[in-house]
């Protein structure tokens, strides 16, 4: 009675109704995870999950091959293969497998189905990246979970070995030696690389979404993102080489600040090399990377709403 004496006495003085969101305006996680799981889905079932296969293979036979070296030599070869082939596989997954996703759905005639539920553009924006995002955790789960248990393994075979050669010698002497082994073998900056390996490829996913709202065909992003890989990876050097040259104007400041903002720094996620060479990840750097990537993220899905709210269906 109450809403309904109110609703006269509006109309009665000629005062507007208060405007109500319609439903479908308002956010709904629930459709966000359908288009996300309808996603996943249908990505699996384009057999990118063969990339573990490969991933695998490269594992189990650059393990075998690397019993003639050194243990050192051996985990650091193996770290080096394992965390480079995740980092390959999964950047070339990211962009393959989002490259595709809206023109795709464009041709199936699907998005003017989902559209027309009605669902929000930027739902299913978001529930199409994060469909990517995670296939992409489920992988890097998958090839970090095969990659440690090697590493593991083939470190627990070491610490027996070496225990059994030495444990007649002195006590100080066979410690040295076992910890050396543990410190050349499994540690937590193994994870820092492969959080920063998916940070990467959420970024690449990310950038890649963003391209095939403009986009074509698959193929067009694909070479587009082809380009922008090379590119990301070369600004930072191109950048510190321009910052270093006398006279460096406001205009050239403002132009390179420009570029590193389309182009995203790929270098600043290249923490690979010190995990091998076993330096140890500062937390600062750490959080400065994940931050980084978050941002850049944030940017390219939000340019990505932008330019499909505007794209003609």
């Amino acid at each position: 009675m109450k809403a309904n004496d109110e609703t006269s006495i509006k109309e009665a003085v000629g005062l507007p109704e208060t405007p109500t969101l319609p439903e479908y305006h308002r956010f709904s996680p629930w459709r966000v995870l359908a288009i996300t799981t309808n996603t996943l889905i249908e990505l699996a079932w384009q057999k990118v999950f063969y990339v573990l296969l490969i991933f695998a293979l490269v594992l189990i036979g650059s393990s075998v091959f690397m019993t003639r070296f050194t243990f050192q030599q051996e985990f650091q070869i193996l770290k080096d293969v394992s965390l480079g082939a995740m980092s390959i596989f999964t950047s070339v997954l990211a962009i393959v497998a989002t490259a595709r996703l809206i023109p795709q759905d464009m041709e199936d005639r699907t998005l003017y189905t989902i559209l027309a539920k009605p669902v929000p553009r930027y739902e299913y924006v978001l529930g199409k990246l994060l469909g990517v995002l995670l296939l992409l955790a489920i992988s890097i789960a998958v090839m970090a979970i095969l990659f440690t248990a090697i590493l593991y393994f083939r470190e627990q075979s070491l610490l027996d070995e070496t225990w059994r050669q030495m444990r007649s010698g002195p006590p100080g002497q066979v410690d040295d030696a076992l910890n050396a082994i543990r410190a050349a073998g499994l540690n937590n900056d193994i994870f820092i690389g492969v959080a920063v390996i998916f940070l990467k490829a959420s970024l690449l996913a990310a950038l890649t979404l963003l391209v095939s709202t403009f986009a074509t065909t698959n193929i067009f992003t694909i070479v587009v993102m082809v380009f922008v890989y090379f590119i990301a990876h070369l600004q930072p050097i191109a950048r510190e080489y321009w910052l270093q040259q006398p006279h460096v104007g406001l205009i050239t400041r403002g132009f390179l600040a420009l570029i590193t903002l389309i182009f995203p720094d790929l270098q600043a996620f290249n923490l690979i090399d010190d995990i091998v060479a076993g330096v140890a990840i500062p937390m600062a750097i750490f959080t400065k990377t994940v931050l980084l990537g978050i941002f850049y993220v944030a940017i390219y899905t939000l340019a990505a709403i932008f330019v499909f709210y505007g794209k003609e269906l």
